[in-house]
């Protein structure tokens, strides 16, 4: 079998396959037996149809249809084998179907164009000595009270309150009733709040614990008394119906409690975690902030890394790996939705996939380009993990999730890739210079370009309008 090879773009070899006359006829024969057998014509016995009839019934098109069907896949896969291309994917037909049925001959040489993706080439013109910056996510101590003051929270005991009004950081018992103000019913009254009445109700008078301008009306009421507080939902809200709109409720308060809270001692410390005294608990916790602000540091580091070599890197990514990006993508966003119940058929419709397939792309580019890029450099650079490194994570993660049943083969390939990859990066790190800037700094840069680039493109739309009018 003759094949030509042609290199094509998205990193596509093309196949000009030449099919012997021999086996053309033979695969013609094959099928004609074959259709003789199973097709059903008054009058004949299945596998007793003479051939002038069958081809009278069939048509001489649709068998040729037939046998073309069965041809080509099995030509393409065998010129892919006899090449010896390391394809990824389905190969693709290039020629048309149909001018393939009216040039087949049984018996006559048939030439068929195909294509199939190869892993692409990647070009990395440096990736070495770049200058760029990161944020520095400093550690913030008061991350540990407030978490410490959650916990406290979480803990406290509730104890009634006698001859004082309602006052900030009170937990208030109260009845309330909401209508919206500017939306009428059919009698011109306001309209009542769906779910917006409520008996007994505990309430924290705190600012950001209900919608604003109600915890405000509560605060300074007295038990027993009620009282018409304005309010307003805020926009956005989850009830898109409710966001922005007015409203009034009328509360009745019934009650005042305050909270009594834990001191910070062993004993609060045994109550909330596996730690025995105070002390081991908050340096747990300071440990466990200054890691996160590390990890999220080097992870600027990193990401600024991979932005700029990006820039310096060329592959022409086949569509069976964008496809598969695609797919890994949609899938991590189908889990995350089912494990916070929401129904993903609600979501993933036959009608928006297509949608949300097109608008994953650029996403599934870059993280494609990205990780080919950081595997080439660790090829290049011979950066590799040692078993003695992948067994120690392993069996790190196997005692963290103990109670899991998990694949042990697949933990250790998705360690092992993992190891590697930060080998590379903090090599990539080692290797150029990252100025760390203080937090915040580089995104309020970004939210000023942005504000330029569109106050620049609502000038010329501007210009344009007043070229047309003119």
């Amino acid at each position: 079998m003759k094949v030509t090879q042609e290199k094509l773009e998205k990193s596509q070899i093309g196949l000009d396959i030449e099919i012997t006359a021999e086996i053309t006829k033979q695969k013609y024969e094959q099928v004609i037996k074959k259709l003789s057998g199973t097709v059903n014509i008054p009058g004949f016995r299945r596998g007793k149809v003479p051939r002038q009839i069958l081809l009278q019934r069939l048509g001489v098109s649709r068998i040729k249809a037939s046998v073309l069907e069965e041809l080509i896949p099995e030509i393409v896969e065998e010129a892919v084998k006899q090449e010896d291309i390391a394809a990824i994917g389905q190969p693709r037909l290039l020629s048309s179907f149909d001018d393939l049925i009216n040039n087949y001959e049984p018996g006559q040489p048939l030439t068929v164009a195909a294509s199939v993706d190869v892993e692409p080439e990647v070009i990395i013109n440096k990736y070495t000595g770049f200058q760029v910056q990161a944020e520095e996510i400093k550690y913030d101590s008061t991350k540990v009270d407030k978490i410490l003051d959650e916990k406290r929270q979480q803990m406290a005991t509730l104890i009634p309150v006698e001859g004082r009004p309602a006052q900030l950081g009170d937990v208030a018992v109260a009845d309330f009733k909401g209508v919206l103000t500017e939306v009428k019913d059919e009698s011109g009254e306001p309209t009542p709040i769906s779910g917006g009445e409520a008996t007994d109700f505990q309430i924290e008078l705190q600012e950001d614990k209900f919608i604003p301008g109600f915890v405000a009306g509560v605060v300074g009421m007295n038990p027993g008394e009620t009282k018409e507080v304005a309010a307003q939902f805020p926009d956005p809200y989850a009830n898109e119906e409710l966001a922005g709109q007015p409203a009034l409720f009328t509360i009745t308060l019934k009650e005042i409690k305050e909270k009594e809270l834990p001191e910070l001692n062993d004993d609060f410390a045994q109550e909330v975690s596996e730690f025995e005294t105070f002390a081991e608990l908050q340096a747990s916790l300071e440990e466990r902030y200054q890691k996160e602000a590390q990890d999220q540091t080097k992870a600027n580091q990193e990401e600024a890394l991979l932005k700029e070599l990006l820039n310096h890197v060329e592959i022409d990514l086949p569509a069976t790996l964008i496809d598969k990006e695609v797919d890994a993508m949609l899938t991590q966003t189908a889990m995350k939705l089912s494990e916070q119940g929401l129904d993903i058929k609600q979501f993933f419709t036959q009608d928006v996939l297509p949608q949300l397939r097109e608008r994953s792309q650029p996403e599934a580019i870059e993280r494609l380009k990205r990780s080919l890029a950081v595997e080439e450099i660790g090829k290049r650079e011979s950066i590799q993990t040692t078993t003695e490194e992948i067994a120690a994570k392993v069996k790190e993660l196997l005692e963290q999730y103990a109670d899991e049943n998990i694949d042990e083969d697949r933990l250790q390939s998705v360690v092992e890739a993992q190891l590697v990859n930060e080998k590379i990066t903090d090599w990539l790190i080692a290797n150029s210079t990252v100025e760390l800037v203080p937090e915040g700094s580089l995104s309020s840069q970004n939210e000023e370009v942005e504000q330029q680039d569109s106050s620049a493109s609502e000038g010329e739309s501007e210009s344009e309008s007043e070229s047309e009018q003119e």
